[in-house]
């Protein structure tokens, strides 16, 4: 344990919430402890992000190996040694956490305390029974993956995000069970490994229905078996697992991966013991400021009901830690961007047009198809599309969408845009380099004043 007897700031987690707090509450000048019961480093470079994209790469690497559309280049792909890709995956994983976790709080100055945190009252913490003092505290415990009340399901080995990138074997079938995020990137991934994969849930449902749309074409096209239905129960019979939908459609799998959503990581803490409240979900209440219900106490990330990405996590906790110390500042979350890591990734900036109707925008929209980008014409590869969100009175971009090859690369531009205030006549009329995806983005604006077709370079 370090000298200090009580600390400025004692942050309980060591994921992106929790390491940009420490970071930024250093940078303050502050003193910091970050405490960990678990492996450091948290969701996003032990089990989200880091890992699943990685050995995406590898699946994505191994189809397009297969699905080559230039016949006089020849490509081809063999079997997979699942063993040999996680132990990369792993190594990849050891390497990101000694370097952007454990190094970087030697750098910035602060103590990783391994332990498990409880609150014993609103002022008083323990780690493994043992006092740590500190004038306020920030819980960034994160979020581990929720298991729904399906019946039948105690009685199988289900998969999960994390346990499914933990396999060394690939099944000969896969059912997997929601059609979120995460859901739908383990689906394609294992599809792409060779395994035969079953999808039940709407796929993508909060997505502009044109893009979610798209993304089942392509699914379908990948050999995936798509099923818009909910679980409704799950029995295995003669080795396999049978999954019943409401409407009664069976699904048959070797495997069964849940993905139905997270839930927040604060078994352990004693929220009560501080007077800190959750919501019906059980996700910690904070304020604009970061705030809980405990004067001395924030949260910030997965454990939070904010939107499931590292970089908010990475923003709150940096604003929590700020507001730790005496500031007032908050998120601002205009322009937010996101990817689903599929191919096409589908990517948004900004907000969708029912969320833009709901809030009282009078919308207007429109919408290019991949066969109009001369990208994804040279590219051979023109499933997906593009579209832009407006508000019809001031034209100012609201949202930007896109199911693409390499739309998340677009997302950038298109946050720009949203936080810089940027109407549809400024975003057609601005440079967008020639033979980029990103310049679909200014030819779907251009359709704001002329739907007729343009040439290459027009």
């Amino acid at each position: 344990m370090t000298q200090h007897t009580e600390f400025d700031l004692a942050v309980i987690g060591t994921g992106g919430a929790a390491m940009s707090a420490a970071i930024h509450a250093r940078l303050e000048g502050a003193s910091v402890v970050a405490i960990e019961s678990g492996t450091l480093g948290g969701t996003c470079v032990n089990v989200g992000c880091v890992p699943s994209k990685t050995l995406l790469a590898a699946a994505h690497t191994r189809h397009a190996a297969i699905t080559n559309p230039f016949p006089s280049v020849s490509t081809s792909a063999g079997d997979v040694d699942l063993a040999a890709l996680m132990q990369q995956k792993d190594e990849l994983v050891g390497m990101l956490r000694q370097t952007k976790y454990a190094d970087i709080a030697s750098a910035y100055g602060f103590e990783i305390l391994p332990g498990s945190a409880a609150f014993a009252s609103p002022s008083a913490l323990l780690v493994d029974d043992r006092p740590v003092r500190a004038k306020s505290y920030l819980i960034a415990t994160g979020a581990e993956p929720l298991i729904p009340a399906i019946p039948g399901i105690e009685q199988i080995e289900y998969l999960t995000s994390t346990t499914a990138m933990e396999l060394t074997e690939l099944p000969d079938s896969l059912v997997v069970i929601g059609g979120g995020f995460v859901g739908l990137e383990q689906a394609q991934l294992f599809a792409r490994l060779g395994v035969d994969v079953t999808v039940i849930g709407r796929l993508a449902p909060h997505a502009e229905p044109e893009l979610s749309s798209e993304l089942r074409k392509a699914f379908l096209a990948d050999g995936i078996t798509v099923i818009g239905d909910r679980a409704a129960s799950i029995a295995r019979i003669d080795g396999l697992v049978h999954v019943t939908t409401g409407r009664g459609t069976v699904a048959v799998g070797e495997r069964v991966l849940v993905a139905t959503g997270r839930t927040p990581r604060t078994e352990k803490l004693d929220l009560a013991a501080a007077c800190i409240a959750t919501d019906e979900r059980g996700f910690v209440v904070v304020d604009e400021l970061q705030r809980t219900t405990n004067p001395a106490v924030f949260a910030a990330g997965d454990v939070t009901d904010a939107p499931q990405y590292v970089y908010v996590a990475a923003m709150a906790g940096k604003i929590a830690a700020r507001n730790a110390l005496g500031s007032s500042e908050q998120v601002d979350y205009t322009g937010i961007p996101s990817v689903l890591f599929t191919s096409p990734q589908l990517a948004s900036a900004g907000i969708t047009e029912a969320d833009a109707i709901a809030a009282g925008y009078r919308c207007a929209c429109r919408y290019l198809r991949l066969s109009d980008v001369p990208r994804a014409i040279a590219n051979h590869d023109t499933r997906g599309g593009i579209k832009i969100v407006a508000d019809s009175d001031s034209g100012k971009v609201l949202g930007v969408h896109a199911l693409a090859d390499a739309a998340g690369e677009m997302m950038l531009a298109a946050t720009y845009a949203i936080k810089a205030g940027f109407t549809v006549t400024q975003l057609a009329d601005t440079w967008a380099p020639y033979l980029t995806m990103a310049e679909g983005i200014r030819l779907t604006a251009n359709l704001f004043r002329n739907e007729l077709p343009t040439s290459c370079c027009a």
